[in-house]
């Protein structure tokens, strides 16, 4: 069994920007020269997650229309009365929705539905360059 681990870095436009990173993965799987295995991928940072999801133009709206269900802005967050920085609902959202995903890799090839894509979502106010770690494990 070998480890492999990369790490990049990608810019955001801030809140509601969602990126399709199924592409980053699937090199990363292909750099590491595995054939079967895993691939952890991890978003660093308390206000972004990972998650899957059809990546359409419909879902990106949609998808921040729904977080905002459950986590508002316009709520009372004791963070923001702590810290003062507006963000609360950002680091709740981060939270429901997790840092991390783990795929499958069959034969080099990612384990994904048709229409199931890797993607981060940015969810602090403001544009961020967020750092991915990427941990590959397999033969």
């Amino acid at each position: 069994m070998s480890v492999f681990s990369r790490e990049i870095i990608v810019p955001t436009n801030g809140e509601k920007d969602i990126l399709d990173i199924t592409d980053l993965t699937a090199k990363k799987v292909k750099e590491s020269q595995l054939n079967n295995g895993i691939v952890t991928v991890f978003v660093v940072g308390s206000t972004a997650a990972l998650t899957t999801m059809e990546y359409e133009q419909g879902l990106k709206k949609d998808f921040p229309k729904i977080l905002e269900t459950i986590a508002p802005y316009d709520i009372t967050y004791e963070h923001n009365k702590t810290w003062q920085d507006g963000n609360g609902h950002s680091h709740i959202r981060a939270s429901l929705i997790g840092p991390s995903l783990t795929i499958p890799f069959i034969s080099g090839k990612l384990g994904l539905g048709v229409w199931q894509q890797i993607v981060l979502v940015e969810l602090d106010t403001r544009s961020r360059e967020r750092k991915i770690v990427f941990q590959i494990i397999g033969e």
